[in-house]
């Protein structure tokens, strides 16, 4: 008896070892991603404040044709109070893509992102409580869109044009469309830093900020967003101005006309 006990004991004190070795995935994760717990709490902070919550839409391509340019929409105009959406990738080398502060915009957002391996995406949507709500999507992916330099090299005048916004707005459907003319390099490319726009604010013509977007290396280059509005309240106006890396500044305004 003394030696099964023995043995009983170390059995279950290997068991333990090997348990405390192998990652733990929350148990109510819908993605079993390895990295999950990591992320939400370097990224978004207390567990106990975050959950998941299919009130978070986040639509995707099953499938990434094209690694440079993945379309990602986020749709958490379910949740009230929303005070800010964090885009993040599991499996990416910079796991976080964006932050969006929708302030008097709707809590929606369309955009592009690099992607580098299959993934679970997701969108965590905080509110004025602090509370997190997550949703998300799985995409497929050949990858290797964050660690390719930006096609923009190819071109001589991309310098000239950096920076420059095209777009418009959409009083009807209360949306706003740009894209800003940039690299977004990532920094993993050999011999390239990382030169990526910082943010991006949007305001009014009383100067009244009513959306703003920070950014992280993931977000595609020359990065296209559509921002959403209340028709009712869309201004008739929209200026944007941001800053990259590099300290240049980034200007311009979205009327009803397209800006080239």
């Amino acid at each position: 008896m003394f030696r099964y006990g023995l043995s009983l004991c170390a059995t279950l004190l290997a068991g333990a070892a090997l348990a405390a070795d192998t990652p733990q995935v929350p148990l109510d994760d819908p993605f079993a991603s390895g990295m999950w717990e990591d992320h939400q709490i370097a990224i978004l902070g207390d567990p106990a404040d975050i959950r998941f919550d299919d009130r978070v839409r986040v639509f995707a391509p099953a499938a990434a044709e094209d690694a440079f340019h993945v379309p990602l929409l986020i749709d958490a105009t379910a949740i009230p109070d929303v005070e800010e959406i964090v885009v993040t990738a599991d499996y990416g080398p910079i796991p976080k893509i964006l932050s969006y502060f929708p302030g008097e915009a709707q809590a929606k957002l369309a955009l592009r992102f690099k992607i580098d391996q299959a993934t679970a995406v997701r969108a965590s949507v905080r509110t004025k409580s602090g509370s997190w709500h997550v949703g998300g999507t799985l995409i497929d992916a050949a990858g290797g869109g964050c660690t390719a330099p930006a096609e923009a090299y190819a071109s001589d005048d991309w310098e000239e044009k950096l920076g420059e916004i095209h777009g418009r707005l959409w009083a009807a459907t209360g949306r706003a469309r740009l894209i800003v003319d940039h690299p977004m390099d990532t920094g993993l490319a050999d011999g390239i830093p990382v030169f990526i726009i910082r943010d991006l604010s949007f305001t009014n013509d009383a100067g009244q900020e009513l959306a703003r977007l920070a950014l992280s290396e993931p977000v595609n280059e020359d990065p296209a967003f559509t921002l959403y509005f209340d028709p009712a309240r869309m201004p008739p106006l929209l200026h944007v101005s941001g800053r990259d890396n590099n300290g240049n500044q980034i200007a311009g305004t979205l009327t009803g006309e397209e800006v080239n």
